[in-house]
């Protein structure tokens, strides 16, 4: 991938919803399965494929804790996630700033 690509794993709009959504958290901090559920707004299914892409591109960790009813998955940015969002969004503006150059009279 070059310098001026879009990250593909992350250009997705539900991982990018994904992505942003724990970039919001601090460093340490998790967000629980069904809590980025709502904010996502995506089905359960979705979501955890979505997130199988995230975590093989070591974006994303999962945390399983405890079993039967009371499990608690929980989901947090890692390192190289903040980094790759960055670099996204960095990479994004741009390409938007030169798109907008572009139609300058």
């Amino acid at each position: 991938m070059s310098d001026d690509e879009l990250n593909p794993v992350i250009h997705t709009p539900a991982r990018l919803r994904i992505m942003v959504t724990l970039a919001t958290l601090r460093d340490g901090d998790d967000l629980s399965f069904t809590g980025l559920q709502d904010v996502t707004g995506l089905t359960p299914g979705n979501l955890i494929t979505h997130l199988r892409k995230l975590e093989d591109a070591e974006y994303v960790t999962t945390n399983k804790n405890g079993s039967g009813v009371t499990a608690r998955t929980s989901i947090a940015i890692t390192h190289d996630g903040r980094a790759a969002l960055k670099e996204y969004s960095t990479v994004l503006r741009q390409l938007l700033d030169s798109a907008g150059q572009s139609q300058q009279p």
